[in-house]
């Protein structure tokens, strides 16, 4: 059974810090390309950061220079560092697993940003 288990969501104040991670299990992790998405009310789910197999990075431009996706295959765990928070953060963070067609979803943590 395949599992994509984010933790680390929560509320922080704009101008704050939080560090989102995602634990796989049922998959070999490191041949994954994984990815955090997320979603704010009444939008679309929206591409954050990715980082593929052999650690190429890529992040979208509302968050360059404020987060870092990161992983480590010894824990089967990616994680995001958002520093610098903005009230227009605030959305559910989704985890994503690809190798080649198949795809993987986590079930989302929540980030608000606000004072």
């Amino acid at each position: 059974q395949v599992q994509l288990v984010e933790s680390g969501g929560g509320l922080v104040q704009p101008g704050g810090s939080l560090r989102l991670s995602c634990t796989a299990s049922g998959i070999i992790f490191r041949e994954y390309n994984m990815a955090w998405y997320r979603q704010a009310p009444g939008k679309e789910r929206e591409l954050v950061a990715s980082i593929t197999s052999w650690r190429s990075t890529n992040s979208a431009d509302s968050v360059k220079g404020r987060f870092t996706i990161s992983r480590d295959n010894a824990k089967n765990t990616v994680s995001l560092q958002m520093n610098s928070l903005k009230p227009e953060d605030t959305a559910v963070y989704y985890c994503k697993g690809t190798y080649y067609r198949t795809t993987y979803w986590g079930q989302g943590t929540q980030v608000t940003v606000s004072s």
